[in-house]
């Protein structure tokens, strides 16, 4: 039998740390397996997928833009891939193709990690932005029982959609009212690509965030945006966004290569050296 081959899926994917992480994971439990990049074009995305089993492939991430089509085609799909509409890992079983949404799970454990207690009373937290992140995130603070989750966009329809998944804890707001929602927050997360390098500055001030709240930013690059800075400054504990991306990677290696791998602070400096270009 060959041994079992995964890949990320993306246009484009060669700037993913994915390869990196399975990789490390592959050599660190001695597995014979390979995890590589997959650079498909929207059109081929299906053909790429569909042809999982004849190609040797297990399974594999899939990235931007990918996402919401994954879904569409898979067999069956994990609570949280259902409600989200999208997936960022798929495996075959049985000839089956299924799918899940880790991001959520990768969100829940970086915080769990980083910042231990960080849910304080489980009262308010801030979500910044309406996209596909800040959907598995809203969704992730639901299941740990925050009681407010408000979520703070420009576009008030998408801040309501949004909102919608956390059910009666939702709120949607515009940025004029985020001052009113940091008062009472435990938790703060940037949900949005701003800060990220090239993408534009985060325009928000923190005088009103209580100092025991806990400030994550799901930007990885850099390591240390301008809202972590500031908030490090104002004394609130800080959660990067690279542990997101490490944790979210682990039930997808689980399932392709059937050893649960850790998150270790070695992993961590491998991935963050390559970020900050050491």
């Amino acid at each position: 039998m060959s041994a079992p081959r995964a890949c990320v899926i993306g246009w484009p994917v060669r700037h993913s740390r994915s390869p990196m992480i399975h990789g490390y994971w592959l050599k660190q439990y001695g597995i014979a397996g390979s995890y590589e990049h997959a650079e498909v074009p929207p059109e081929g995305f299906a053909d790429f997928v569909r042809g999982f089993g004849r190609e040797g492939f297990v399974g594999g991430n899939v990235t931007i833009p990918h996402k919401e089509a994954g879904f569409a085609l898979v067999d069956e799909a994990d609570g949280d891939a259902a409600a989200l509409g999208a997936v960022n890992t798929l495996w075959l079983e049985d000839g089956r193709l299924f799918g899940a949404n880790t991001d959520g799970i990768g969100f829940l454990a970086n915080l769990d990690q980083g910042a231990p207690d960080w849910e304080g009373d489980r009262g308010t937290a801030v979500v910044l932005g309406a996209g596909g992140a800040s959907r598995a995130v809203v969704r992730a603070l639901a299941s740990r029982g925050f009681g407010r989750i408000a979520v703070v966009n420009r576009t008030a329809d998408k801040a309501e959609a949004v909102a919608a998944l956390a059910g009666p804890a939702g709120r949607a707001c515009g940025y004029d009212e985020l001052w009113r929602w940091l008062q009472s927050a435990q938790v703060l997360v940037n949900a949005t690509s701003l800060g990220m390098v090239g993408k534009g500055k985060l325009d928000v001030h923190l005088g009103e965030l209580p100092e025991d709240a806990v400030v994550n930013d799901l930007v990885y690059v850099p390591l240390e945006t301008g809202l972590l800075a500031q908030a490090r400054a104002h004394g609130n504990r800080v959660v990067d966004g690279l542990g997101m991306l490490l944790h979210q990677a682990v039930p997808g290696f689980e399932r392709w290569f059937g050893t649960r791998p850790e998150v270790t602070e070695e992993l961590r400096a491998l991935v963050a050296a390559d970020i900050e270009g050491r």
